[in-house]
């Protein structure tokens, strides 16, 4: 087990750094090093932290090679998608030809380079593209015929003749709206 001794401005930098870091994988490590400076075990500070105990051993390592700087470098490029490879001839094929959906995509993606994915993996990675969802809305459907005769012969019969008389001064027509619930002050 590691023997380390703290100052107390190596603890408040810790202390610190472990919420106010941009980076989540350099506060993991300021708080390992942080329970460390409180005396927990190695055990209990990777039970805490949810890391393990070899990688509790790595940090501390780290801080007595160089300090607190030394565990604000980063060195994880994260893993490389073998669809990212790939990615300029699939943007290219679905920009002339866009998937209707998700299984699409997925089934279009596997049989231009054998690479299988799941439909989130595939979701992610189009969005990674660039590309979006389309909205859609529905059709109207068609009008009943009987409906629409008979919307034409009122109109027809009923409320021309009516409007005509109304131009020659011979009625009067009021319009009624029915009333708003409106929510505006003024």
């Amino acid at each position: 087990m590691l023997h380390l001794v703290f100052t107390e401005e190596a603890i408040t930098a810790l202390h610190y750094e472990r919420f106010h870091y941009p980076d989540p994988r350099v506060q993991v490590k300021m708080e390992v090093l942080w329970l460390k400076s409180q005396g927990i075990a190695h055990q209990e500070i990777a039970r805490l932290t949810g890391v393990t105990p070899r990688t509790v051993q790595r940090y501390l390592h780290e801080y007595l090679e160089g300090g607190i700087e030394r565990l604000k470098q980063n060195k994880y490029a994260g893993a490389s998608s073998v669809l990212t490879e790939q990615a300029p001839s699939l943007k290219a094929h679905f920009e002339k030809h866009p998937p209707h959906t998700i299984a699409e995509a997925q089934s279009v993606i596997e049989k231009l380079t054998g690479i299988r994915r799941s439909r989130p993996q595939i979701w992610q990675f189009l969005r990674r593209l660039g590309m979006k969802c389309r909205k859609i809305a529905a059709v109207p459907g068609k009008v009943d015929e009987a409906k629409q005769q008979e919307q034409e012969r009122f109109l027809r019969e009923k409320l021309e003749p009516r409007l005509d008389d109304a131009e020659a001064g011979r009625r009067k027509i009021f319009l009624w709206t029915p009333p708003i619930l409106s929510t505006a002050h003024f």
